[in-house]
């Protein structure tokens, strides 16, 4: 579903990635493990067309992303792609059903459409009576899932997680790693995990190290 080849990545003099080889299987959980400074934001970020590689390949869906135009590639990673970010980047103005239906809304759903669509995946988070709350009124870990719910609404091929449960408690974490797998079950979902988070690097189907740029094992 996901392939990576000869991922190379430098800012200025500094040699981030030295040429990665990957492949992700659909509806696989795959963690990125490793010391700060290893590569594993940078290597997300490139998998994920948040950045561009220096030289290499991905192909998600048998599409390599960095080929389109910059309207193709908008449009190909609001609807391909989704994202989990630590500190949720929940718009403070939007309540949670708002902020879930965003993606779907710059797709061009219509919003009783995108809210509709929110509104399911909001019952299988348990957070229907959030619905109308802002941010600043949900607990940490449920802001968490509406960044998740919003993540899931376009029905992307692959979600990526930037330490996900790196702000959250220990109970609120394992609740969250939890809904990852259960999200697997329930829709095929596929996710690629950076984490510091070894009880759930060792939860996931496989676990890769990085170290200084290569991923060794």
């Amino acid at each position: 579903m996901l392939t990576a080849r000869g991922i190379t990545k430098s800012y200025d003099d500094l040699q981030i990635l030295k040429g990665i080889d990957l492949d992700i299987a659909s509806g696989e959980i795959v963690s990125i493990v490793g010391s700060s400074g290893a590569g594993k934001t940078t290597l997300l970020q490139i998998l994920g067309t948040l950045d561009k590689p220096d030289a290499g390949t991905v192909e998600i869906n048998g599409i390599n992303p960095f080929q389109l135009s910059s309207r193709q590639m908008s449009a190909f990673r609001n609807t391909s792609v989704g994202f989990i970010f630590q500190f949720h980047q929940l718009l403070p103005e939007f309540n949670a059903i708002e902020n879930i239906a965003l993606p779907a809304l710059i797709k061009g759903e219509s919003m009783k459409n995108a809210k509709a669509e929110g509104m399911k995946l909001l019952e299988v988070l348990g957070l229907t009576n959030r619905a109308d709350h802002k941010p600043n009124q949900l607990s940490g870990g449920e802001q968490q899932r509406i960044a998740v719910a919003r993540s899931l609404i376009n029905k992307p091929h692959v979600i990526f997680a930037d330490e996900p449960s790196g702000n959250l408690d220990s109970k609120n974490s394992q609740e969250l790693h939890q809904l990852f797998f259960d999200l697997r079950d329930q829709f095929g979902q596929t996710f690629i995990i950076v984490t510091h988070n070894n009880e759930l690097a060792n939860m996931t189907d496989r676990k890769l190290v990085m170290s200084d740029g290569n991923i060794v094992i």
